[in-house]
This record gives C-alpha cells, structure tokens and sequence, in this order.
C-alpha cells in the first residue's frame, strides 16, 4: 500500500532543516516534554501501542524492549543508540543524522524516561563525519536551550546525550560488540545471556536501540501511540506506523522515501524509484540490506494456514507487503527494508564474490565457523570466477554456509551464510556457467 509520510523527512529539502530554529518550528521538542511529564511506566504503554518493530533488522517491538529495563537498580541506567550502520545496501540512518538529527536528540530524552536512564550514547560509525558533526550540533543547541541537562525541558530529570565514534567495524553493529567498543575493548560480541538489560555498558543494565527507532518516538508521543500504529497497513501484524524505505543498485532513482509500513516491492521499485535501470528486466532483489536472501521476481507467496497472508498468497514476491512478519513468513528477513536491485545485466557470480569479501574482511574472527567459513567462501569464489573450480567445490560453498549457521556467538555468520545458500541456489546456471564454459556464455557484469 503507497502511502508516502513525512514524519522524520518534512525538513529534509531545506538546507537548514537540521537546525533547532527549523525544529521547533515543526513543533520540536513538545513530545520530550509530555514525555517527561507523563512517568516512566505511561511511556512505555505509549510506545506498545505504536508496534514499532526495531528498523535495525531484528524488528523487535520497541515498547516491549523498553518494558526489559529492571525497575529497581542499584546501578545507573544506559541508553544506547546503534548508528553504525554498516550494512552493505544500507543508508537510511545516515539521512536522519545529516538532516534530522533533532528528532534523535529528542528520541533520546524519550527513550531516558523510558528506560529510566540519565545518559544516552549515539554509536557512530567513525567515517560519518557529516554524521558527528550534525549529532553533535543538536546537542550543543538543545543543551544551550535547556531541552538537556540537569533539568531537561524545565521538568526536573537529567539527560546527557554524548555521540560515540565506533572504529569502522561492521561487526560492532551487533549490539554486544558495539558495547564493548564503547568500553574500549576489542568490537567482539558477547554470549547472551546475560542480556544487556541486564548487564549491558559498563556492566550497568542498558537497552540498545537503532537510531530510527529512537527518532520516531517522538512522533508516537505527537499523534499518539495508537492512531500512529493505525497508519501502517499491518497494523493486524502489530508492525505499525511508517518506516523509511531505502533503495540502490540498478534503478533510476536510488535514495530514501519515507511511507506506512506495508509498501511493497514493485511499489518501491517502480512507483518511488522509477524502475529498473534502461527498463531492463530483474534478476533479483536482496529487500533489506546484503544479509537478506535474494529473490527472483517470479516467487510467488505462500503460507497456508495463516488467514493474514489469503491476500497475497499465490502473488509475487513484489506484491507482499515489506514488514517485519510478512518476511519471516515465507522464510525470509526484512532486515534494514533498505533493497538492493539487480537487473539483468549483472552477473550474480561476481555480485556474490563481492559479498563474501566484504563478510571476509569483516569478521571479527572469535568464532572459528565463522572466521574460518567466510575464508574458505571467499577463496572458492575467487576459484569459480577464475574458471579453475569444480562442480564439487561449488557444492562446497552451500556446505560451508551451513558449518557456519547457527554456530556462532552472533548473527554475523547467519548473515554470511545467507547470500551463500541463497545466490549459489537460486542462479545455480550461471555459476555452472563458469565451471564449465570459464563464463564463454556470460556476459554480464557487476557494475552496470
């Protein structure tokens, strides 16, 4: 269902839409200061309502994350905004910080009350700077102003927001290993449990959120949290209000479009972004970042014996609406709802050997499936493109993807292995292509 909003974007054509000036105009500031007067636990029943599942990939409900926090602590409360963003394909953090970073700031003091916090930490990956230096003038402005401070907005409770420079790590996306960065340990993640609500930064309980999911909140306590679920068309999924929705690769017009949760595909595809490039055909689409399997246009939905999917069943893959369930459903992963396109002049041999470098280099080598598969990954597809490989090693790049699944401290080995299974299954022909013909038949490419 396109259906366009502009919660978070209404100020990003103006050059200066990321001062407090241009905020408050909007009505800056408002919801930080009826959360403030409304109590810890009042907060929370608000953010239930709204369903926003986390927009980092994991999709968990936001309110329910807070409600984890102990209600007694001996211990100072943290929380702790994931902005790494490191996930090849996606970019929709990265906006928010450069042209809305009031909306995070004030997300903070929120999600303070909520989580009955004191400090927040904003994660940022160290090659943002443009990123930084937004965050960073937010919170000058906002302190200068009073919305922080020991008395933030007049009302009595403390909040500090710091930004936080990560190291360029994609693996301190995972919540555990950007704690420990933080900490100013090595980004490895953690076993859980102990969980961080529990013993999270600095061994204080903490609730880890991404930054979008922190710089709606606002936007819940403006309209409240209930008419904001109902904006989403799956609202009967509890997936509600609106999301930002990225899209690159082979299309005509890459970027960022804000709508209701329950767009599809072809809707961000051909409504937003205008079509594939040189109105070629797809090859596949990876619908939420590279860790998401790929899929062909012509999959048709099917889940049997849930009444929500009657809709869709027996439909592309293109006309499923992008939520958090709908994608594990049919055994899939919105992920980050930022899509990567391919059309049909890429070779999806090389787009996978690109994929499995990066997994490569960005292992934190802790656990040996994963350290050791996503070498042995990478080495088989430099042999495949080569032309020096065998149909049994090609056989062995899905076996090595299973080694890796689910034996591993964190999901970075599932979501190396996914592109593994899915891209070796699904274009089985065109790695074939190279082990028998060395690619006489290929003429595709990676960048086209």
């Amino acid at each position: 269902m396109l259906k366009l909003t502009h919660y978070l974007t209404k100020n990003y054509a103006d050059p200066l839409g990321h001062t407090l000036a241009v905020y408050e105009k909007a009505g800056g500031y408002q919801s930080a200061k009826k959360a403030l007067g409304m109590g810890r636990e009042a907060v929370i029943e608000e953010m239930k309502k709204a369903h926003i599942r986390g927009r980092g990939g994991a999709g968990f409900d936001a309110g329910t994350k807070w409600s984890f926090m102990p209600k007694e602590s001996k211990k100072p409360h943290y929380l702790v905004i994931n902005a790494d963003e490191g996930e090849p394909g996606t970019f929709k953090d990265r906006t928010i910080m450069e042209r809305n970073p009031h909306a995070v700031v004030e997300g903070c003091i929120i999600g303070c009350v909520g989580i009955g916090a004191h400090v927040a930490y904003i994660y940022v990956r160290d090659e943002l700077h443009l990123s930084k230096a937004r965050l960073w003038q937010a919170i000058e402005e906002a302190r200068a102003k009073g919305y922080l401070g020991k008395n933030a907005c007049g009302k009595g409770y403390e909040v500090e927001v710091y930004v936080h420079t990560g190291a360029g790590a994609y693996i301190c996306g995972e919540e555990t290993a950007l704690l420990n960065s933080i900490e100013g340990k090595r980004g490895e993640p953690r076993f859980k449990p102990p969980f961080p609500a529990q013993f999270g930064v600095f061994g204080c309980p903490t609730t880890v959120n991404n930054l979008e999911t922190i710089a709606i909140a606002p936007t819940v306590f403006e309209v409240g949290g209930d008419a904001f679920s109902r904006v989403s068309s799956l609202h009967d999924f509890k997936d509600g209000g609106a999301r930002l929705f990225g899209v690159s690769g082979h299309v005509k017009r890459p970027g960022i479009f804000e709508a209701a949760v329950g767009l599809t595909l072809r809707e961000l595809i051909y409504d937003l972004a205008g079509g594939v490039t040189d109105d070629r055909a797809i090859l596949g689409v990876i619908p939420g970042g590279s860790s998401s399997p790929v899929h062909l246009v012509d999959e048709l939905v099917n889940v049997p014996g849930d009444p929500r999917f009657e809709p869709y069943n027996g439909k592309s893959i293109l006309d499923l609406p992008l939520g958090v369930d709908t994608y594990r459903g049919i055994g899939s992963m919105l992920g980050t709802c930022c899509a990567i396109v391919l059309s049909d002049a890429a070779d999806p041999v090389l787009a996978l050997q690109n994929l499995m470098r990066f997994y490569r280099h960005e292992t934190c080598g802790q656990c040996t499936p994963c350290r050791e598969g996503c070498g042995w990954a990478e080495r088989l597809l430099d042999k495949i493109v080569a032309g020096t490989a065998t149909l049994e090693e090609l056989n062995r790049v899905t076996e090595v993807a299973y080694n890796i699944t689910g034996n591993t401290i964190c999901a970075f080995g599932d979501g190396a292995a996914t592109p593994m299974m899915n891209f070796t299954r699904k274009y089985r022909k065109h790695f074939e292509d190279y082990i028998l013909n060395q690619a006489s038949h290929q003429t595709r490419t990676l960048v086209v």
